[in-house]
């Protein structure tokens, strides 16, 4: 297995950011719930989707600290179906703003691989990035 990532390698990726984009337009989340009018990406719904976004983030640090079972899927940790969830709400989002967040994750990994600062040998050293 090789550290770089061809087209073909994203292709799974892609369609599961696009079925979280599709499953959320299906379930309603882009229309008005009471006129079915389909919503409008202002910069105000994205900053609230953002916020939900970060809401997920925080439940999984409070199932993590507290070592929690989902109360929905019990047979999962709490801290990975509220990753799952941020992932899921990312994809939304970034499907609906009409981004490529997976061919962006796939350049921002390249990029970070010849990183300096994130070499160990740099992170141990005197103001190194310790996390």
């Amino acid at each position: 297995m090789t550290d770089t990532l061809t087209h073909n390698d994203t292709r799974g990726a892609k369609r599961l950011a696009s079925l979280c984009h599709i499953q959320s337009l299906r379930s309603g989340w882009w229309h008005n719930p009471e006129t079915l009018e389909p919503l409008e990406l202002t910069p105000e719904r994205f900053a609230q989707k953002l916020c939900l976004i970060h809401s997920e983030v925080s439940e999984a640090m409070e199932g993590h600290r507290k070592g929690l079972a989902d109360d929905k899927l019990p047979h999962r940790e709490m801290v990975e179906v509220e990753l799952a969830d941020a992932v899921i709400r990312i994809f939304d989002l970034a499907g609906r703003a009409g981004m490529d967040v997976v061919e962006a994750m796939v350049e921002k990994l390249e990029y970070n691989a010849k990183r300096e600062d994130h070499k160990l040998a740099n992170r141990l050293a005197e103001g190194g990035k310790k996390y």
